[in-house]
């Protein structure tokens, strides 16, 4: 069955049910649960999961098979699917979110007690989570194992054994994310295709700057398993400019594996003694969220995830720390409004993420602090980013700074409470 894998290639979980058998069933389970949360709270991601389900649903008709969708509890309509179809075995994707984890064992639990055995299968990271047996709290470390790793070989599927008559499906909901995203298989191979061309050679130098537009925006499709996180690695780590971005895959990598061994960063301080005195201010916590903070940075970022669901890595990290540090504002709230709106939301990444940014999480500077006057001369000195998403920046509309950067940040720094 099909989670946060919606590809045909490479995909462990469908190559190894494929094997052997007689009959398999191509199943997606639209999770009662996840739905509730994603559909009416994260449009954005929802809208990027069907699309990418219709584009399977389509990659397995021109294989002669289709995709199976239920919807409901998920643990429930994949063991009736199982019962109908009679089958034995369930093959899934291992994830690494406490969610996914707990779900999986109640699948297993239930599965027993009927007969159904459920096998797991990485995938769903380059490395697996539990590959080093110990959590890694520093990146280099765990990126000079990572570079080292031996990892899985891609798997082919040759052939696509046919579904059994009669199973029902339920349709695929009706909604598409914004802006010019495209979910599936389909537009995630054909995008990491137009990158490599073009963007790959000049990657490490044209990264950071967000007026550039220079990077993959591969990251929905990676969170949503439309293209391997394997076979992006492979094909790139020979090429001019592979290097830099396989750092990237690596601190995806090292996010899941945080989260595998310890499900409770994913709302707790992966450093309890870094906590600070966190501040109500719904003033200003609205002003951040609406983009009229008086920083054009933090402000161009936010209306940019609002209307495109997504956002330039360093300035996710600039509207982060401004947040946590300048607004002293719990970086679970930043977090939050970011799953809600992000296309590439996922759990390890953003959580981990943030704490990093807020100093309670893996970076070794716990002082760490990202001046967005200082970061837009830096990144952004043409102001080609900012005025891209502010209009009215060089007129009396655009509002004046809500705080002063250098007290803000000395009051940040008396909050730290361990």
């Amino acid at each position: 069955m099909f989670t946060r894998d919606l590809r045909l290639r490479d995909n462990p979980a469908i190559a190894a049910a494929n094997t052997g058998a007689d009959r398999i069933v191509p199943l997606f389970v639209l999770d009662r649960f996840l739905l509730a949360h994603t559909a009416h709270g994260r449009p954005h991601r929802f809208g990027f999961l069907c699309q990418s389900l219709i584009d399977l649903d389509s990659s397995l008709r021109d294989r002669g098979a289709r995709l199976i969708v239920r919807r409901g509890d998920w643990v429930q309509e994949t063991l009736q699917v199982a019962y109908e179809c009679r089958a034995d075995t369930i093959h899934v994707a291992r994830d690494v979110s406490g969610y996914a984890r707990a779900r999986i064992e109640r699948l297993r639990r239930a599965g027993h007690t009927v007969g159904v055995a459920v096998v797991e299968h990485d995938g769903v990271t380059v490395v697996p989570p539990d590959a080093f047996g110990k959590p890694y709290l520093v990146f280099t470390p765990y990126h000079k194992r990572w570079a080292a790793a031996a990892t899985r070989r891609e798997v082919k599927l040759a052939r696509l054994a046919p579904l059994p008559s009669a199973i029902a499906s339920d349709t695929i909901p009706d909604a598409a994310p914004p802006g010019e995203w495209v979910g599936g298989e389909t537009a995630a191979r054909a995008c990491l295709k137009s990158w490599t061309a073009r963007g790959l050679a000049r990657y490490a130098e044209r990264r950071d700057d967000p007026g550039a537009d220079a990077t993959s925006r591969i990251s929905p499709y990676l969170h949503f398993g439309c293209i391997s996180p394997l076979e992006v690695a492979s094909r790139l780590h020979d090429r001019e400019g592979g290097a830099a971005y396989l750092r990237q895959l690596c601190w995806r990598d090292f996010f899941a594996q945080l989260l595998w061994w310890r499900p409770d960063v994913a709302r707790r301080d992966v450093r309890p003694n870094a906590a600070r005195a966190w501040v109500d201010d719904p003033g200003a916590l609205a002003a951040w969220k609406e983009g009229r903070t008086g920083f054009p940075l933090v402000d161009a970022g936010m209306r940019q995830l609002r209307a495109e669901g997504w956002m330039h890595n360093r300035v996710r990290m600039v509207v982060a720390s401004f947040l946590t540090k300048n607004l002293r504002i719990d970086w679970r709230t930043g977090a939050a409004h970011f799953m809600e709106l992000l296309v590439d939301g996922d759990i390890a990444n953003n959580q981990l993420g943030w704490q990093w940014v807020a100093g309670t999480g893996t970076d070794t500077n716990l002082h760490r602090v990202l001046n967005p006057s200082v970061q837009a001369d830096r990144y952004d000195p043409d102001r080609v980013y900012v005025r891209r998403w502010i209009e009215e920046l060089d007129t009396p509309r655009y509002p004046a700074p809500i705080v002063d950067h250098h007290e803000a940040i000395e009051q940040w720094k008396r909050s730290r409470l361990g």
